[in-house]
């Protein structure tokens, strides 16, 4: 779950232009096979789009993937005022 809220968190703070294989991998701190099935799953969900332009993807993020972020925050933060770590 956590590694799925830093990517739509990257993807969210790259605004409306999207943001790049390259540095969705830096900012995850993911291999490149273990980035490609996280952002396979999340495209499939509907979470981010994929936009593919001159052989290179760029993801941006949907509205359904904020209210995704949104709910992971709201629960993270739950979460932590217990004392629990995700």
């Amino acid at each position: 779950m956590q590694i799925v809220g830093d990517l739509l968190t990257a993807t969210e703070q790259s605004g409306q232009e999207g943001i790049k294989t390259t540095s969705l991998l830096t900012k995850a701190n993911l291999s490149h096979s273990r980035l490609s099935k996280f952002l396979e799953n999340l495209t499939g969900a509907g979470l981010i789009n994929k936009i593919e332009f001159d052989g290179k993807n760029t993801f941006v993020i949907t509205s359904k993937g904020r209210q995704y972020l949104e709910s992971y925050v709201k629960f993270s933060n739950i979460a932590e005022s217990f004392g629990l770590e995700l």
